[in-house]
């Protein structure tokens, strides 16, 4: 049986969402998503909001993600497994839908491992223009792994970076990254150490993959003045900064509830003071207030982001040929007979 209209959806595979970024251009894009995210957290009081269903494991976590505006109901599926690297897989892998909370029929299936690396960067970077320094255009990307050239990218698009000073504990990794950055307009500096990779930085973004309570920031290395991009830390038991860096700074969550369970405010007192972003976004709340103060964006990544970038890419699709229409849907001639079309089907 042929599918009707009603039981395609269109499905963005990975060569497709790649070709999208090429067609749209990777900094455009990275400025879209941020200007889609900077959007809806503007209007975060119409989204259902809960932490993302977490199932954690020895080896890693596989979390769902879900939310809705009351007109559009999205989720995530993704996972985190650090130890994938040594076997040839990614760490992070994701895919997502968005449904009409109307019928609640999918209007659109994507993957999201790309989609995922672009939005974390659009969002890092849409929060470091609301509270990074005035006129910052040096950053430390600490964890030169495959989230980096996003982060570099994205602050140069959004914020005006300049130069990134690159470390990793792999040198190979750093070296991968320094290649794919070479012509993007950045000035690239590869470093022996951390405490380098934060000579003259004006942001510093921490973004390892070993989940473990880790110290990639010691107190020492953090000076006054800067802003701390951290996404490393994203699940219980997985930090990257010393706790007395936190104790330092003004910091600021996207949901207090998973930030407090996953981020790295897990190692401070339950009612230790932050800031939710989106109050930031609509000016209820300050960001940065001072030339000394030390921001801290503590990320953990969060549902509606998710939601956000996968509206903006359901937008850009109509009138190219970068999806799929899939047979997802059963759609019989009566909404009531479904036994008779699996009937139908065998002649």
């Amino acid at each position: 049986m042929k599918p009707s209209e009603k039981a395609l959806v269109p499905f963005v595979s990975v060569d497709h969402m790649m070709q999208l970024i090429h067609r749209i251009g990777v900094e455009e894009m990275l400025r879209g998503l941020a200007e889609y995210i900077e959007a809806d957290f503007r209007r975060w009081d119409l989204f259902d909001k809960t932490p993302r269903v977490a199932s954690h494991s020895d080896v890693g976590v596989i979390e769902l993600m879900p939310t809705s505006d009351g007109e559009l109901y999205g989720f995530k599926y993704v996972n985190g497994h650090p130890k994938n690297t040594r076997e040839g897989l990614q760490t992070v892998t994701a895919f997502g839908l968005l449904a009409s909370v109307e019928t609640g029929y999918p209007v659109l299936l994507s993957e999201m491992t790309m989609l995922t690396a672009m939005r974390t960067a659009a969002t890092s970077a849409m929060v470091a223009k609301h509270l990074a320094p005035k006129g910052a255009d040096t950053m430390a990307m600490i964890g030169n792994g495959a989230q980096s050239e996003f982060q570099s990218l994205a602050m140069k698009a959004i914020c005006g970076l300049k130069t990134v000073r690159l470390y990793d504990t792999d040198p190979q990794a750093t070296r991968k990254a320094a290649r794919n950055l070479a012509g993007s307009g950045l000035e690239v500096v590869t470093c022996a150490s951390a405490e380098e990779s934060m000579e003259g930085a004006q942001i510093i973004t921490t973004c390892t993959a070993d989940k473990q309570y880790a110290t990639i920031l010691t107190d020492n290395m953090v000076g006054a003045g800067v802003h701390i991009n951290a996404i490393g830390g994203d699940c219980p038991g997985k930090t990257e900064l010393a706790p007395a860096i936190l104790h330092r700074s003004d910091i600021f969550v996207e949901y207090p509830p998973q930030t407090r369970i996953e981020g790295e405010i897990q190692q401070l007192e339950a009612d230790h003071p932050v800031t939710e972003l989106w109050q930031v976004v609509n000016g209820t709340a300050p960001g940065r207030t001072g030339d000394r103060q030390i921001t801290l964006f503590d990320s953990v990544g969060f549902a509606i982001e998710d939601f956000s970038a996968l509206r903006y890419v359901r937008d850009q699709l109509p009138g190219t040929e970068f999806y799929h229409p899939l047979d997802l849907l059963a759609d019989p001639d009566d909404p009531r007979d479904l036994f008779g079309m699996l009937q139908r089907s065998a002649s």
